[in-house]
């Protein structure tokens, strides 16, 4: 109550919008590591120092430490944010190649805009689409009213002399000057949106490409950051430093028009760090595109000043299946069974951190029947690197090993034989990859 009443003190919630539905706000990084935030249990301090916006936010909010994506690249990822359904079952398993033109996320699915906009809500799209190249698969024709941003997965961040169709910034389809930094750019078209937009409720999806490579920051933040041990780490601490500066921007733009209070924002990472490029995922094991914690546990916090208390610590297993139904709850209105979600509302864990969701399995497979599948359950997670040299089942206990250091396998028959069992019956509701 303290906090909210600070909120009201500083106009930022008003009496009538406590009820309204809330605008929604996903702030989504690109292949950022675990341990690059400085709400991270266990920061990098050289990390920490540059993302105090994204830090703020979390401390404003609640901090979900056990939060996982759909897919462990980028993609996939985003399929299954966007429709609150394995993206397996459609599918859509593993990464768009560049320039394909057959298709990309089956337009028999909907998307989270095709849910809220009959609820009254504006949609906007912007920064990386990553989800369907021809034109019917363009987010304006995906349940969203407005969309500034590119097709592919990654582009460079300096104005390209030569734009592909696929890497220049199109708004709402229409190609658009190479100019400025891309994190600049959809930060300023979030901003746009948001003041556009601001007399009605709104979802708006920020997909920013950075820290993803390729390792071009600004060379001002460049400078200022320093030598952090390798050029590689450094550069890549330069697009982290962009991506706070932006999502500080997009923050202190809900503030100008007043809309903080009721606004749900969530800031996540579409998969696993990628180490490759200077990410670092302390405590986890792997990286980008495994199944392995490091390839599917994201940094996650979320901040609605009229609902969530400051301060928060949720360690239950969260999905970013969960964000669909939770915005549909958030908006007043029900689920339909016949959508078929795989996620379910988080908002009980909004005001109790510590409540217990239903019993559910996660499950993860990035490369068809024949590729690594993992399901946690629980406490427990079971691992089969099919296709990567051993079919072996492994087991750990993610509360006592978040390294996934200790298999426990050989150890725990009765708990492997069910898992396997519980995978196996989720393969059976699966489609192979569509390419």
């Amino acid at each position: 109550m303290r906090f909210l009443a600070t909120v009201l003190a500083a106009g930022l919630l008003t009496a009538s919008s406590h009820a309204a539905k809330p605008n929604i706000v996903i702030l989504f990084a690109d292949d950022a590591g675990y341990a690059d935030f400085g709400f991270q249990d266990q920061a990098d301090p050289a990390l920490a120092k540059l993302t105090p916006r994204i830090t703020r936010l979390a401390k404003e909010g609640m901090v979900f430490t056990d939060a996982y994506v759909s897919g462990a690249v980028c993609s996939p990822s985003r399929a299954g944010a966007m429709t609150g359904r394995y993206q397996q079952r459609f599918g859509h398993e593993k990464n768009i190649p560049p320039n394909y033109m057959k298709g990309g996320l089956p337009l028999t699915e909907k998307f989270i805009g095709d849910r809220l906009r009959p609820l009254g809500y504006a949609t906007g799209m912007i920064g990386k689409w990553h989800l369907g190249y021809p034109e019917p698969y363009h987010p304006i024709k995906r349940g969203f009213d407005f969309s500034y941003g590119c097709l592919q997965g990654s582009r460079p961040y300096f104005p390209l002399p030569k734009p592909n169709p696929h890497r220049i910034f199109l708004r709402n389809d229409k190609p658009t000057p190479e100019k400025g930094y891309v994190t600049d750019r959809i930060g300023d078209g979030a901003c746009e949106f948001i003041r556009e937009n601001k007399d009605r409720p709104f979802f708006l999806y920020v997909a920013f490409t950075s820290p993803h490579g390729p390792l071009q920051p600004k060379p001002e933040d460049l400078k200022l950051i320093g030598s952090l041990g390798s050029p590689k780490r450094s550069k890549y601490a330069g697009l982290v430093k962009s991506l706070d500066d932006n999502c500080g921007k997009i923050l202190d733009c809900l503030d100008e028009q007043g809309l903080t209070g009721n606004t749900l924002v969530i800031f996540s990472n579409d998969n696993g760090g990628q180490t490759l490029t200077g990410a670092v995922n302390t405590p986890l094991r792997g990286r980008k595109g495994e199944v392995v914690e490091g390839g599917i546990r994201v940094p996650t916090a979320m901040r609605w000043p009229a609902v969530i208390p400051p301060g928060g610590k949720s360690r239950t297993p969260v999905i970013s299946l969960d964000w669909l139904p939770t915005f549909v709850e958030a908006a007043g209105a029900k689920r339909d069974e016949s959508w078929q979600l795989d996620g379910i509302s988080l908002l009980p864990l909004f005001k109790e951190p510590a409540k217990e969701l239903p019993a559910r399995p996660l499950f993860w497979r990035t490369s068809g029947a024949k590729g690594p599948v993992a399901v946690r359950d629980g406490d427990w997670k079971l691992i089969i690197l099919r296709g990567k040299g051993s079919d072996t089942p492994q087991l750990y206990n993610l509360r006592e090993d978040i390294s996934e250091s200790h298999d426990l396998a050989a150890g725990n028959p009765d708990k492997v034989k069910e898992l396997v069992a519980k995978i196996a019956a989720w393969e059976k509701e699966l489609a192979e990859p569509l390419w």
